[in-house]
């Protein structure tokens, strides 16, 4: 059984076994993430009607996601995982969305504010050939469309953690990497130590 922790665009968690959704809990705000994170554990678990002694695995959502709201799912995951035990296995954000339309060509787009996007092509089945990138919201974004005409353009609120977990066993089970290990920031923290000024 696997739990799935995303705060990449609003904040999800989920538990899914073995291609089953056990449970899953969403909220859409962008600045409640270390608030929310906590309630929505504790609400799949109870939905589940499991306990965190069940899970043999936690599945991160690694990004592309702003700074802070991204290090509160991944922190959550890692010690999730760290308590009990348990391996950690990073998936990018994106593939989540792309899971949902795995049998067609598609284009994945998430707010990276600042009048910018991130973004991602995806072939079927999931096999990421572009991005993430990001570029601004008008032209550069409208560029990449017109590259790319009659691709569905995906661009949920917030990225699944059951579709999260999902892509995690299809991309075990046929032996693919996962995501990266370190974080897939927007861009580099606006707060910056006295050394680095």
């Amino acid at each position: 059984m696997l739990l799935a922790i995303d705060t990449s665009a609003g904040t999800s968690v989920a538990l899914v076994d073995a291609g089953r959704v056990l449970a899953q809990g969403l909220e859409e705000g962008t600045r409640r993430h270390a608030e929310a994170i906590g309630t929505l554990l504790t609400q799949v678990f109870a939905d589940a009607g499991v306990a965190p002694r069940d899970v043999t695995g936690v599945v991160a959502g690694m990004g592309p996601g702003p700074f802070t709201g991204l290090r509160v799912g991944i922190a959550a995951a890692r010690a999730f995982a760290f308590g009990i035990g348990v391996p950690v296995h990073p998936i990018v954000s994106h593939d989540a969305i792309a899971y949902g339309h795995r049998d067609e060509r598609a284009l994945v787009v998430t707010d990276a504010r600042r009048r910018e996007v991130a973004w991602s092509l995806y072939d079927p089945n999931v096999t990421r050939i572009e991005g993430p990138t990001l570029a601004d919201r008008g032209e550069g974004f409208d560029a990449i469309v017109g590259l790319h005409p009659g691709v569905p353009i995906l661009d949920p609120p917030v990225v699944s953690a059951a579709s999260l977990a999902l892509v995690a066993e299809l991309l075990m089970a046929e032996g693919r990497p996962l995501g990266p290990d370190e974080p897939l920031y927007l861009r580099a923290p606006d707060a910056k130590t006295l050394q680095e000024r």
